[in-house]
This record gives C-alpha cells, sequence and structure tokens, in this order.
C-alpha cells in the first residue's frame, strides 16, 4: 500500500479543497441555467477522464507513478478499483448537481482539481524523466477540462453567507 501514498497524498490534499469549496460555496436557487453548464462540464469531463484513465493503465501508470519516488508498483486491482469507483462517483453526481445539491458539489470541485493536477504534473514529470510517462498524451485535454469545469462550478456558486455576514446585510 506504501506504493499508493504519492497518489493518497496528493489526491488527498485535492479532496481536502474540495470539501473546503463544496462546504463554503454553494449554488443560489435561481442558478439553474449555471448549474445546468456545469454539469454539461462535469459530463465531458467525466468523459476525457476515462480516457486519461485507460492511457494510464494501458502505458504503465501503476508501476510507472510510484518508481518517481523510488516505491514499488501499485497493485493494478487498487487503481483500477480507485479510478472506476470515482468514475461512479462522477456519474451519479450529475442530476444532483442539476439540482444544486450541495454534497455533490464535492465531487465536482475534486475533478476539477485532480484534472488541473494531472495537466501539470504529467508534462512536469515526463520534462523531469527525459521521455514519455504514463498518461502524457491525455493530461492536458484532462487539465483543459479541469480548468473549464472549474470555472463553471465557479459560475454556478457563490460564497455561503454564514450568519454574521447576513446580520450585516440585514443592518445595512
Amino acid at each position: 500500500m506504501t506504493s499508493a501514498l504519492p497518489t493518497v497524498i496528493i489526491l488527498g490534499l485535492a479532496a481536502f479543497v474540495a470539501l473546503l469549496l463544496a462546504q463554503f460555496r454553494r449554488s443560489p436557487p435561481d442558478n439553474t441555467k449555471e448549474r445546468l453548464a456545469a454539469s454539461r462540464a462535469l459530463t465531458i469531463t467525466i468523459g476525457i477522464q476515462v480516457l486519461h484513465f485507460i492511457e494510464e493503465l494501458a502505458t504503465g501508470f501503476p508501476a510507472q507513478f510510484p518508481a518517481v519516488f523510488g516505491l514499488p508498483a501499485m497493485s493494478y486491482t487498487f487503481f483500477i478499483a480507485f479510478n472506476l469507483a470515482w468514475i461512479a462517483i462522477w456519474v451519479a453526481s450529475i442530476p444532483g448537481l442539476q439540482l444544486g445539491q450541495a454534497p455533490t458539489y464535492f465531487a465536482a470541485w475534486f475533478l476539477a482539481i485532480a484534472g488541473m493536477l494531472s495537466g501539470i504534473g504529467h508534462p512536469l514529470i515526463a520534462i523531469s524523466s527525459g521521455g514519455y510517462f504514463p498518461g502524457l498524451v491525455t493530461s492536458p485535454f484532462i487539465g483543459f477540462a479541469g480548468a473549464w469545469l472549474w470555472r463553471r462550478l465557479y459560475a454556478a456558486t457563490a460564497v455561503r453567507a454564514n450568519k454574521k455576514n447576513a446580520e450585516q446585510v440585514i443592518l445595512k
């Protein structure tokens, strides 16, 4: 399991940021158009992530990524199960995103952040290793899709007013 540690740490940080965003940015009820745009962006980003996952799987990412950190290969079973589980979560979150259900935003923010990280990380590792690194071909696509999804999510949400902010607005 130590071979998955770099993945768990990197994606754990992404999940933490996604959790904060989902907690503090909510979709106002009248943002229907923006939520639909975000759900379309999520759907397309999921499709691109599936292609990225297939490239990583076909080219040895579970073995080569841990090797960057001097660790043994990650279990292919773990890698496949982890990715398929997240793909299922993202797909299941599409209707909730359209309806503005707060818990579904965590999954969408997480994909946006992870996609942008992939778009940056794969090319950097390829440059540092002096050649192709698994996932490199699709990484720019998932990076741009992640940034697009971020933008759509940002437009569909607003900072949630806490009680103090609400009181200040009422007093003005």
